[in-house]
């Protein structure tokens, strides 16, 4: 018996269906998130990007997508500002260094936190804009 691929019938990336955006104020709502710095609150939020890898972020990542991560020191906010991020997510209930603070207020980054683990938060985020 010879199996034939399913490539045909999967949808490429580019045909999934395009989310809806949301303002940042209401993700911290219905997240429940915790809000180091009230910068950006009413950006428009297309989407997430979520990564630990800060050259995957430099790479990938797009204006008007939150930032989820476990990393909390300035160069977070340094790449979130260079990428037009409106925000940054700390999973696990991080807290952001002092630096980072500092740098992301400067530069219009608002950093957040959820207690929750990675995967559950984005796809509690992916519900909501989907």
């Amino acid at each position: 018996m010879i199996i034939e691929p399913l490539r045909a019938t999967a949808p490429k990336f580019k045909e999934l269906k395009k989310l809806n955006n949301m303002i940042l104020k209401e993700i911290i709502e219905k997240l429940n998130l915790k809000v180091y710095n009230e910068v950006n609150m009413d950006a428009d939020v297309k989407s997430a990007y979520s990564s630990d890898l800060l050259s995957d972020v430099m790479g990938n990542a797009k204006s008007g997508q939150v930032w989820i991560t476990m990393q909390t020191h300035k160069n977070v906010a340094s790449i979130a500002a260079l990428k037009d991020v409106p925000a940054v997510i700390i999973v696990r209930n991080g807290v952001p260094d002092d630096d980072m603070l500092e740098f992301a207020k400067d530069n219009d980054v608002a950093v957040l936190s959820s207690s929750e683990p990675t995967f559950p938060l984005c796809g509690k985020l992916y519900e909501l804009i989907k």
